[in-house]
């Protein structure tokens, strides 16, 4: 295939996997506020237990009919993942119930320089100034949007600073064990998917009960709520796979960037659908603030030299151009 060819199929692709990811993301969290501000279903933990249990019957499923062949994951990195996963959950959580709405945002926005961190230290990526100011754009730009009020105490600071660098981590290993076992995004949730939802389905409930103090046994099922947590079940499906397709594709720093363009869309969906008020003068500076950063990044990344992995050698330096151009997630 011609290298122009090649490159517009590339970028098709990757603008569908964004997509699917956007809509996937977008639609679950629209749902789930549904189900949680207007039923009163307040289980988050266990939610995303049954989000997890459902997309195990997808893979399940999909290994029935031929679509997921045979892979091999050690227990070991299989337990590390379901740890940085699970810690993640629950650290969000947690956090988003001892700190403010003002700090839980601005520890969600350090997940991008703890990823450029890991980045930086475990695979040796190198980063040029334009796509350091981009990403510095789009992380003011959405710190504007959604960042108010600010307080934090010590066990908030705990809670927030556990989830922070375990979702960094727990993203970064989707990438990680997707290249070191050639796991294609099917066979590595169908590895992962089983062991968060025991996990998750175990744990839940009891984590529920810490945070809200109402106990899922006891909440009144309606008609309407059965039907908003199937479909937030089925939409969560989408969500997990197309989370690893992206990460697989591209990094978990270009995950964080433009999933932010996420948190703009669920802003301005919340003010249609459900907001009290309006879309004021300092959100839609931060949405184009952040929506400049965002493109800035794609353009400056993109360049040669914006992100790419540094040469251990001068003897390695022949081989790694040879593997940049062959492989196009080295390059983002």
């Amino acid at each position: 295939m011609a290298p122009a060819k090649k490159a517009e199929k590339k970028a098709a692709v990757d603008a569908a996997a964004w997509m699917f990811n956007v809509v996937t993301s977008v639609g679950i969290i629209i749902i789930n506020k549904a189900l949680m501000a207007t039923y009163g279903f307040s289980f988050a933990t266990t939610l995303t237990g049954m989000h997890f249990a459902t997309t195990t019957l997808m893979t399940a499923v999909l290994r029935w009919l031929g679509y997921i062949q045979t892979s091999h994951l050690p227990f070991l990195d299989l337990l590390k993942f379901v740890l940085f996963a699970n810690f993640s959950i629950v650290g969000m959580n947690v956090s988003l119930m001892w700190n403010s709405v003002g700090f839980y945002q601005i520890a969600k926005l350090s997940m991008i320089p703890v990823s450029c961190l890991l980045e930086v230290v475990l695979d040796k990526i190198r980063y040029s100034r334009d796509t350091k100011l981009s990403i510095s754009l789009v992380l003011l730009g959405v710190a504007v949007c959604t960042v108010t009020d600010v307080s934090v105490n010590a066990k908030g600071f705990i809670a927030a600073f556990i989830a922070v660098w375990s979702t960094a981590l727990q993203q970064y290993y989707v990438h990680y064990l997707q290249r070191k076992y050639s796991l294609s995004s099917f066979n590595l949730l169908g590895h992962t998917a089983p062991a968060q939802a025991a996990t998750l389905l175990i744990v839940g409930p009891f984590l529920d009960y810490w945070l809200t103090a109402k106990r899922i046994d006891h909440y009144s099922f309606t008609f309407p709520s059965v039907v908003f947590l199937i479909l937030s079940c089925t939409i969560a499906i989408g969500t997990n796979l197309s989370q690893f397709i992206c990460i697989g594709r591209f990094t978990a720093v270009s995950f964080q960037v433009l999933g932010h363009m996420k948190t703009i869309l669920v802003l301005m969906l919340g003010f249609l659908l459900f907001g009290k008020e309006g879309l004021n003068l300092q959100v839609v500076i931060g949405m184009i603030i952040a929506v400049m950063g965002m493109v800035w990044y794609g353009n400056a990344s993109s360049k040669p030299g914006g992100k790419e992995r540094r040469s251990h050698s001068m003897s390695k330096s022949g081989q790694q151009k040879d593997s940049e151009s062959s492989d196009p997630d080295e390059k983002v």
